[in-house]
């Protein structure tokens, strides 16, 4: 005679395969959080950079209306790149110091003094001895001025600048007519 036994009591709870799988989508979801807190990072280290980027492009495009606006260019012809023969200069150009005419990235520009940030240093007083100085030799900008209409041009400010291994871009768009 055999006996056998029949259990009400059920076994339930994972498997090898359903844990692996939660592992994997556990892994994949820790990796996304750390690539978005990386990119996170990367945002943060380049935001000084992006704000002189921004800055010396705006200074670009008011040079290029100062030269309408004071007169010191007196005919509208001029107001254009080099290769159109106007004043401003073709193509990236480093940082320069204005030339006698006060205007940049112009044909009298002195490329080889390239302009200097400041910041604060210890004190955290501006224009004191313990300031830090950093070239601003990563960064390039560009003046492209084209003819939309006999009295019309737009004004495309590119500055260019490199982070490490990363390369970026800043650009400014505006127009520019004869008529203050």
């Amino acid at each position: 005679m055999q006996i056998t036994r029949k259990s009400n009591v059920t076994q339930s709870g994972f498997t090898l395969v359903e844990a692996m799988m939660a592992l994997v989508i556990l892994g994949g979801g820790l990796l996304a959080l750390a690539t978005a807190l990386s990119q996170g990072m990367v945002v943060m280290s380049t935001s000084h950079y992006h704000q002189i980027a921004k800055e010396k492009a705006a200074e670009a495009m008011e040079s290029v209306y100062t030269s309408r606006d004071s007169r010191k260019i007196t005919d509208w012809a001029m107001i254009q790149n080099a290769s159109n023969g106007g004043i401003f200069l073709d193509g990236l150009q480093p940082l320069g110091s204005p030339g006698p005419d006060g205007l940049i990235n112009t044909l009298d520009d002195d490329l080889g003094q390239i302009e200097v940030d400041r910041q604060a240093g210890p004190d955290d007083t501006l224009n004191t001895p313990d300031d830090k100085l950093y070239t601003l030799d990563n960064f390039q900008r560009q003046v492209i001025i084209r003819n939309l209409a006999s009295n019309l041009r737009e004004i495309r400010v590119i500055v260019r600048y490199t982070v490490g291994s990363l390369t970026r871009q800043y650009q400014l768009t505006a127009y520019i007519s004869p008529y203050a």
